[in-house]
């Protein structure tokens, strides 16, 4: 299950009342952590997915949710529960990191 691309329109529908916990990634296109860190977060999709959906959403192409969530720097990864935030993570780091980050997020 690959990384699902979520906009300013489908946020509500696709992370807020979503059934299960959401990690929503920020990024950009001229951002180079947020590339680095992509293949990782779609490994994690894939292997998570039972658990956490993981979603994108593009900075630039929708402004609304970054500023309603106070993000400032990207990569920030919000993962959110019951439809509200639960934990943030600012910043790029290896697959090992990311995983062990959200596995305990979610325990």
């Amino acid at each position: 299950m690959a990384a699902k691309h979520v906009t300013d329109a489908s946020f509500h529908a696709d992370v807020i009342a979503s059934g299960k916990p959401v990690l929503v990634d920020f990024w950009a296109e001229w951002c180079g952590p947020c590339r680095q860190i992509g293949p990782a977060l779609e490994e994690l999709a894939a292997e998570l997915g039972g658990d956490v959906e993981i979603v994108k959403l593009n900075i630039d192409e929708n402004p609304d949710a970054p500023t309603r969530y106070g993000v400032r720097g990207i990569p920030t990864m919000i993962l959110f529960k019951n439809g509200t935030p639960a934990a943030t993570k600012v910043g790029a780091a290896p697959k090992s990191q990311l995983k062990s980050w959200l596995v305990g997020e979610l325990a």
